[in-house]
């Protein structure tokens, strides 16, 4: 009889392979990292129209600075990440940014000055940075090959959660703001005060929660056979596959390829090997392309893209919910076809896709048609996003680097990832003030248009593949 608890299929090799309960809970767990990461990166965009009147800022730099500070600290967190979880282990490293999740989120609402925010908005990106790293790596490594695109993309749905979450504690803790206050009103108005401060303070909740469920996940097998602790590995896979025979399979596979990569560096220099200088070159490039695909413009200056199109600011909270909500219906389309469609699939219609939606946007700003085809144009662009180069981005990366050197490898990609986006979120008002929103939405459309190529050419496929497999077809090409 078939058991409803246990979805099962064969991989490439003919291996039968099963997600039990036991691998959905673990992978669940990690993911709250990601539901965190969400909740804390978008926070800001509902939350800034009313700190930045606090503060007193004005400039471009400052604007700019206060919104991507964060990114300081996610790019510190992701360059560490590789080497804790190579020494500690994948599970101590989850601990700790919980730990400083709910520590930075508490103290950045409640700063009493500028300097203050800014501090621990990146002690808030150095726990972004951890999680960002080790919560896909942990899934990536526990997860049986058949299912693995959809548990790792369970990271992305939290993370599609929490930026949900985000944006529906904002609307409903910011209070409706009059079109004619005065500047003396706005400053003494409850947003401005105290509003902003709550916004910043709720994450406290689900970093306590993912600290406990943190303590109840295992440490990855596949950490625990680099380090010779076979037996609690067995054990581990023993309860990820549901029987004895996935665990003796999955053992003698990943301890193959470990003695296959005895002679190979595992520190930083060994990202630079042949074969594995490609993968590293992949990784980085996929990471740059997610983040100047430009969507994360429209979470974190959301407020100013829909103002620009002449909507108000009480509409614009809820045009920026439904946003979050069209992102988190797409992501679970995504969870439900990327074992069977593939990464290279999705990720090509994804580049066009949004590539495509930017182009006709700032075609809108450009010839006036604002309002309701701007939201709509980015409502599609968002889609696309959701559905391929968001939760795929973070698969492909857990996937394509070897044993030994994933953890670095990850790490190498990700802070790409974060230095990227920090250029991307400083940037943006130098840019919309030069181009104007339409020049803008040009040159992020032109830029996943380049992206469509660059994958189609060089990002393999690995739908279904150990990630032994993987490695093997990846360093001997």
């Amino acid at each position: 009889m078939h058991n409803p608890t246990v979805a099962t299929s064969r991989n490439d090799s003919g291996h039968t392979t099963r997600a039990t309960k036991y691998v959905w809970g673990i992978a669940l767990g990690a993911a709250l990292g990601g539901l965190l990461f969400g909740y804390d990166w978008v926070v800001i965009g509902g939350a800034r129209q009313f700190f930045e009147i606090y503060f007193h800022l004005q400039s471009a730099a400052a604007v700019g600075w206060a919104n991507s500070c964060a990114l300081v600290g996610c790019f510190a967190g992701s360059l560490v990440a590789g080497a804790l979880g190579d020494r500690y282990g994948r599970k101590p490293v989850l601990l700790v940014s919980a730990v400083l999740f709910a520590v930075s989120s508490v103290l950045t609402g409640w700063a009493s000055s500028f300097t203050a925010f800014i501090i621990w908005r990146i002690a808030g990106g150095i726990a972004i940075g951890l999680s960002s790293n080790i919560s896909p790596l942990y899934i990536a490594e526990v997860s049986p090959a058949a299912h693995r695109g959809r548990l790792v993309s369970l990271n992305q749905f939290a993370v599609v959660v929490g930026i949900l979450l985000a944006q529906i504690v904002n609307w409903r803790i910011a209070a409706p703001v009059p079109a004619d206050a005065s500047p003396e009103a706005l400053l003494a108005s409850w947003n401005i005060q105290f509003g902003w401060r709550w916004m910043f303070t709720a994450v406290a909740v689900p970093a306590v929660v993912f600290l406990v469920a943190s303590f109840g996940i295992p440490e990855s097998p596949r950490w625990l056979l680099i380090r010779g602790r076979r037996e609690q590995a067995v054990k581990i896979l023993r309860r990820i596959g549901g029987n004895a025979e996935y665990a003796a399979a999955e053992t003698n596979a990943i301890s193959s390829a470990l003695r296959d990569e005895e002679h190979r560096t595992t520190n930083w220099r060994g990202l630079l090997q042949p074969g594995v200088r490609t993968v590293l070159i992949v990784g980085i490039v996929l990471a740059i392309l997610q983040q100047w695909s430009g969507i994360n413009i429209l979470f974190n200056y959301a407020e100013e893209v829909y103002r620009a199109a002449g909507l108000g600011a009480n509409q614009i909270l809820f045009d920026i919910v439904i946003t979050g909500t069209i992102n988190l219906l797409f992501t679970l389309i995504a969870m439900a076809v990327v074992d069977r469609l593939g990464r290279r699939p999705l990720m090509l219609i994804g580049c066009l896709g949004i590539g495509i939606s930017h182009l006709l946007a700032g075609l809108a700003y450009h010839v006036g048609q604002h309002g309701a085809a701007v939201l709509v144009l980015t409502l599609c662009a968002i889609a696309c996003y959701a559905m391929t180069l968001a939760p795929l981005t973070w698969v492909l990366i857990a996937e394509i680097f070897p044993n030994r050197l994933r953890s670095i490898g990850v790490s190498a990609a990700v802070s790409a990832l974060w230095i990227s986006s920090f250029a991307l979120t400083y940037s943006f008002p130098f840019i919309n003030r030069a181009l104007g929103s339409a020049g803008s939405f040009f040159t992020y459309g032109t830029i996943c248009l380049a992206g469509a190529v660059f994958v189609f050419f060089l990002v393999p496929e690995t739908k279904g593949r150990t990630l032994e497999e993987i490695e093997a077809r990846a360093t001997h090409a």
